[in-house]
């Protein structure tokens, strides 16, 4: 640890603390997390879930994981700095965040949860403080709690802050997958757009009242196994109606209501995958094809992403641009992990190991030609709308390269051509001017059946800076 220079902590978290440092040799600022649990043998070091989850993911909207350094039995994580996270953002915020904003940091978390979902893991605790915020990139940071999909149940009951706890969790379920992750990104949607937290529940059944007052109770339709999760834990759902999440987000429009209505769904298997979210149409100004391979195939070349005012000054000029270099259609990073042997010379006192964590550059001479850009794969899950939400009828075996496509997309004022009536309905009227409003149901705020403990009204939540935020199991 020597080779840095500690300048100051930056955040203290359940599993260790953060500090801002300083690498003597190169000079790159970096942010160390030290565990405060102790670790005696450097292969429970490397197999931490933290470890394994970043060793398998490169992505630019993931944050890097540089190096691990085990020194007289504390373990340091030394990461790629990033300026702050996205709740000191809202708390600090004067105003609400313009769509444009939501949408482009959204896009990014998005596409890096679809590089994650499709490699095998799900993150089990997005929340604001877990995503870090450079200018206009947005990277996932904290995978202390990650998990692989395929791994054995049961599961352990605590992930998330409660805030952003999917309902399934709250209902103690032990099986349950990457949709939890679906539930807390339409949690933080509405958050960013209203500056205060959607579900701000003070213990898991006022969590779950919280969820009921504003999706209504859910019932043997919207969700059989929740019924039955809350029957096995003696649980009973407060009953009251629906009301429609514009009147809680005023100043969504209606494709973000729809967006977050979907991601919020009480049947954790109706929620969307990150791959069908990209293909939302709230997410369509974030696209942008190349002019020479518009309207000539099912497939085009991916340019990186952009965002923010840079990209818009990219797109303008887009057109006076080559392809470039790009990888093969389904090709991946090569990821080189190099150890230090035993013998390493020792740096302080205290055997010191380290995990460098190298990723080998794309295939640089791979050139995009119109016959091998013609025969890219393209396809999409067939979807359906019902009450307003799109729900999944079947997936396609191309999800997984589609997801890679989507996830090197860049941001531009055109929306992707091809994505017809058969996807999205309404996108006909919409370019007409005469866009369809599908509303959810909306009802009133009165209570039915007998008087029990929930029996309150919904109140909106106060100022977001005076709610307390606390990690509780």
């Amino acid at each position: 640890m020597e080779r840095y220079t500690i300048i100051k902590e930056v955040g203290d978290g359940t599993f260790g603390s953060v500090w801002r440092a300083i690498n003597k040799e190169s000079g790159e600022v970096v942010a160390i997390k030290k565990m405060k649990k102790k670790y005696y043998s450097w292969e429970e070091c490397i197999n931490l879930r933290e470890v394994k989850s970043l060793r398998r993911m490169n992505h630019p909207n993931i944050v890097k994981l540089k190096e691990v350094i085990r020194e007289n039995d504390m373990l340091f994580f030394v990461f790629e700095y990033m300026e702050c996270n996205l709740y000191q953002l809202m708390k600090n915020r004067g105003k609400p965040f313009s769509e444009t904003e939501v949408r482009n940091w959204c896009f990014q978390i998005f596409q890096a949860l679809s590089h994650m979902h499709q490699r095998g893991y799900f993150h089990r605790d997005l929340k604001p403080e877990n995503l870090l915020v450079t200018k206009e990139l947005i990277k996932i940071a904290d995978f202390g709690l990650a998990r692989e999909i395929s791994s054995e149940p049961p599961y352990t009951e605590y992930v998330s802050t409660r805030w952003y706890r999917a309902p399934e969790v709250l209902l103690q379920a032990t099986v349950y997958n990457a949709a939890v992750d679906m539930w807390a990104m339409g949690a933080i949607i509405a958050e960013l757009f209203s500056l205060r937290p959607l579900f701000p529940g003070s213990s898991e059944a006022d969590e779950l009242y919280k969820i009921c007052s504003i999706l209504g109770t859910p019932n043997q339709r919207t969700w059989a196994e929740g019924l039955q999760l809350a029957a096995s834990i003696g649980f009973q759902f407060p009953q009251c109606e629906s009301i429609h999440l514009s009147e809680v987000i005023p100043s969504a429009s209606q494709d973000a209501i729809n967006l977050i209505s979907w991601l919020c769904s009480w049947d954790p298997r109706r929620r969307p995958t990150a791959v069908e979210v990209l293909q939302h149409p709230f997410f369509q100004p974030c696209f942008y094809v190349p002019p020479s391979l518009r309207f000539k195939s099912p497939g085009y070349a991916s340019t990186p992403p952009s965002v923010g005012a840079k990209g818009a000054a990219d797109q303008k000029s887009a057109r006076r641009y080559s392809m470039g270099t790009v990888p093969a259609p389904n090709g991946r990073p090569t990821v080189n992990y190099s150890y230090l042997s035993n013998n390493a010379p020792v740096r302080a006192a205290g055997a010191q190991r380290k995990l460098e964590l190298d990723h080998q550059p794309l295939e640089a001479n791979h050139k995009v030609t119109k016959a091998n850009a013609m025969n890219q794969s393209w396809s999409r899950p067939a979807a359906v709308r019902s009450n307003g939400n799109y729900l999944v009828k079947d997936q396609s075996p191309r999800a997984s390269d589609l997801a890679e496509k989507l996830s090197q997309l860049s941001m531009g004022p055109n929306r992707v051509s091809g994505l017809g009536p058969d996807r999205f309905t309404d996108l006909k009227a919409r370019s007409h001017g005469n866009a369809i409003k599908r509303p959810l149901p909306v009802g009133s705020r009165a209570w039915h059946g007998p008087a029990d403990a929930f029996r309150r009204p919904y109140e909106m939540p106060g100022d977001r800076a005076l709610l307390p935020r606390k990690l509780v199991s």
